[in-house]
């Protein structure tokens, strides 16, 4: 690919999300070894964007028209590859993708729209293979932390047992900050597309949405506060439960089957123990639909940047042997996660993809199976994530 190409493009760069991932780039990759461009609707928008986030004045500034084929054509024979933010996927991610399968152009998004995923791998995955784009979806909070959350207990599982486990449990312990008003808008339009259109209920429910071909054995549904007794805990249902354990088997499905084809995984809210632990966790299962009632925040709106360097999140995975023996892993993030974590994360996993793990097969990919130890080591390296065995 010509050296004189851009490396990336980030798409949507005036909204909320873009311009924290453009803000990123501009003060970790200011030393000039990473070409980057802002692209979006106005380019009065853009250069102020440019400003207020202390880019250089040379960044380059692109203006497609997301409608139009030949102007997206156009941006994409610039760069090698593409940071899509503008969500809901499904409402605006249609054009581009096409595009980049088109172009043999790479691509990141955050998308937590299981039903868009799965429509796109089926229409644009052999076109992908034939022109080279790798087309990577839910490079943020939902679903690196999970995804790698399981490889990396895996990892240990096999170091301690053996053999990978049959059983994974993804705990969330902590987490602070905001739902991003993306994910409350992407939410929404999805649960749209599904009033208009019931077949669609089938793939939003099953856990195997997202691994064409394969079905695997039954999943905990995780739709109920419980008590777990390893645990001493109070569990309560995981609002992002949804994408992100479709993207762990779509991860287990990509790999090859590491964790084996029996892989039961489920993800919930740790609440603590007793009558309090249930309290909290009734409590955590009636704030979830608010999340995306009228009261979420809207696409564009977003925490300050005080509040977001204030958040945080502490998962805990657990590999669970057929003995009952246990190895535990705790991954955590340094800034809350729909914002100040997601907008390193899918940044990071662009420049891996780019400069650790470039011989990645073209196609449709999660960002842990493409990378696996190389992009661990970047966002512990780069992104304030930590991955550790825990006692």
């Amino acid at each position: 690919m010509s050296s004189s190409k851009l490396d990336i493009v980030v798409y949507g760069a005036t909204g909320f999300t873009g311009q924290l991932v453009a803000e990123y780039l501009a003060a970790h990759y200011c030393d000039g070894s990473l070409k980057w461009a802002m692209a979006g609707r106005s380019k009065d928008k853009l250069a102020s964007v440019r400003d207020a986030i202390g880019a250089p004045a040379d960044t380059p500034l692109i203006v497609p028209d997301a409608g139009d084929a030949a102007s997206l054509k156009a941006m994409l024979a610039q760069t090698k590859s593409v940071i899509s933010t503008v969500g809901p996927y499904q409402l605006y991610g249609n054009e581009l993708i096409a595009a980049c399968v088109e172009s043999g152009t790479d691509y990141f998004d955050l998308c937590g729209e299981p039903v868009w995923m799965r429509q796109m791998i089926d229409k644009h995955e052999a076109a992908a293979k034939a022109s080279g784009a790798r087309i990577v979806f839910s490079c943020g909070f939902d679903s690196v932390p999970f995804e790698l959350g399981a490889f990396f207990v895996q990892e240990e599982a096999k170091r301690v047992f053996g053999a990978p486990a049959q059983r994974v449990k993804g705990r969330v312990r902590d987490m602070r900050g905001t739902l991003s008003g993306g994910t409350a808008a992407s939410a929404k339009a999805t649960f749209d597309a599904v009033a208009k259109d019931l077949s669609l209920v089938a793939i939003l429910n099953n856990p195997f949405a997202l691994t064409p071909g394969f079905e695997g054995p039954k999943q905990p549904r995780g739709s109920k506060p419980a008590y777990e007794d390893d645990l001493h805990s109070w569990t309560a249902p995981f609002m992002m439960a949804l994408i992100n354990t479709r993207n762990v088997h779509r991860s287990n499905m990509l790999m090859g089957f590491p964790y084996g084809k029996d892989f039961v995984y489920d993800e919930m809210v740790l609440t603590g123990p007793g009558e309090k632990g249930e309290a909290n966790a009734k409590r955590v299962m009636a704030l979830n639909s608010e999340k995306t009632g009228p009261s979420a925040p809207k696409p564009g709106e977003g925490p300050s940047k005080e509040e977001r360097e204030n958040g945080r999140y502490d998962l805990l995975y657990l590999a669970v042997a057929p003995d009952g023996r246990m190895v535990r892993a705790g991954i955590k993030g340094d800034r809350d996660p729909g914002y100040g974590s997601t907008s390193k994360m899918i940044s990071e996993c662009a420049i891996c993809l780019l400069r650790d793990t470039p011989d990645v097969a073209a196609g449709f990919w999660t960002p842990g199976a493409a990378m696996q130890h190389k992009l661990i080591k970047r966002l512990v390296d780069h992104a304030g994530l930590t991955f550790e065995v825990e006692k």
